[in-house]
């Protein structure tokens, strides 16, 4: 696939003077997100199928406000609490896990803004976002030895800053307003350069084809000697130089999707089950939801499902108590909050891999044909679980229990 040229409008504009609604409190961000999901769900398995980009859509999701909804109250956004963001992102995720996703690297990036920016940079971004705009995602690179062994340069020139490197796993880039591009400087501290749409020298690629979260366009992203200016620069290093929150908050969202695609799969079994699936020739049952085995696995599937999301929860409210304290949080908080939301993705991650296959098992046979699509729920659960290995949450969960070790800061903790 091509790379998206500069000057080439590849979407309808995005009109600013289509007012963005700014929401104020918790409450009204579960009402928005439930509308949201409604209309996103309409055409979720069509998008997939066809692997259409959905750049309206992602349009309705923004200017509906919920990108804006953890901009402090102070900058006149809502502030809402981590119990209310996980749950925003679990009902978007349900109804189309790609367009959950496409916010997550934003919100992780609003944080960064909020922990590290000036107070002007802080005034000109919050603001910005509350306008409804969009950040994507440079961070990830191929072909490197692991995900911190970063390629890519961001080095002070003057006034300016110049960014080189190419990414990839650019998660929202193709639709973001602002592309923020991870780098090292000479001493190998890590910057964030939020990069305008446009600016020469930036290109963004749409070459993804993972099978799973296929319309996230998390592709590749090209900076050739960009010029940025040092307004628009954050000290990303800072955020896991000192103990802070952006690594799980990062990672309870990650666990809020994944949530969110396995009650999709559970509630598509029980649709199909009760409306399309035989009940097996030696169950003696009229109908399938009546057969014993498959009653039993159902109720199996709630309660893993309704366990994860409990302990999604729990991980939340920890979150929300270190947010809450008067003093900055400690290094026992942050390695309490890092354990808490690995626990979470552990069952987010297990859910969203059984509830997907086992849909299978339940329906039968005429669920794997073409025409429902219900496969996505697997390829979405596959790909998406592997943002980081679930296997390591488990070593990080006892080596903390057993050895007192607390967990390495970085974003994936």
């Amino acid at each position: 696939m091509s790379a998206i040229p500069e000057d080439t409008a590849t979407r309808p504009a995005k009109i600013d003077s289509v007012p963005v609604r700014i929401i104020r409190d918790d409450a009204e961000a579960i009402v928005v997100a439930h509308e949201v999901a409604a209309r996103l769900a309409e055409q979720a398995s069509e998008r997939d199928r066809d692997r259409r980009l959905p750049h309206e859509e992602i349009d309705w999701f923004s200017q509906a406000g919920l990108w804006a909804i953890t901009v402090p109250k102070e900058y006149g956004g809502a502030g809402v609490s981590y119990v209310t963001l996980t749950e925003v992102i679990e009902i978007i995720a349900a109804a189309d896990p790609s367009l959950a996703q496409l916010p997550q690297n934003h919100l992780g990036l609003v944080d960064i803004i909020a922990l590290t920016g000036s107070e002007p940079q802080k005034q000109f971004f919050f603001g910005e976002i509350l306008r409804g705009k969009r950040f994507g995602n440079g961070f990830s690179e191929k072909g490197t030895k692991h995900v911190l062994d970063l390629k890519t340069r961001v080095t002070a020139k003057g006034d300016e800053y110049v960014v080189h490197g190419t990414k990839f796993y650019s998660t929202g880039a193709l639709f973001a307003d602002y592309v923020p591009i991870l780098g090292l400087d000479d001493e190998r501290r890590g910057w964030l350069a939020y990069i305008p749409k446009g600016t020469q020298g930036l290109q963004v690629i749409d070459d993804w084809s993972g099978f799973g979260q296929r319309t996230t366009a998390s592709g590749t992203v090209i900076a050739e000697q960009v010029r940025v200016q040092a307004s628009h620069v954050f000290p990303a290093h800072r955020v896991t130089d000192s103990p802070t929150l952006n690594g799980p908050i990062s990672q309870i969202i990650q666990a809020a999707i994944d949530a969110g695609i396995g009650r999709a799969a559970v509630d598509d079994t029980l649709k199909f089950v009760r409306e399309r699936s035989r009940p097996w020739i030696d169950s003696g049952v009229e109908r399938a939801s009546d057969d014993p085995l498959v009653v039993r696995e159902v109720g199996h599937l709630h309660i893993q499902l309704h366990a994860a999301e409990a302990l999604l929860e729990r991980a939340a409210r920890t979150l929300d108590a270190i947010a809450a304290q008067a003093e900055a949080p400690s290094e026992d908080d942050i390695a309490r909050a890092s354990v808490a939301v690995g626990e979470a993705k552990v069952l987010t991650t297990e859910i969203a891999l059984l509830a997907s296959e086992k849909l299978f098992e339940l329906a039968g046979t005429q669920s794997t044909l073409a025409v429902h699509n219900l496969d996505r729920h697997w390829r979405n659960a596959r790909t998406h679980t592997l943002h980081d290995p679930v296997r390591w949450k488990y070593h990080l969960v006892g080596n903390y229990y057993l050895n007192g070790i607390k967990p390495a800061r970085h974003p994936w903790n």
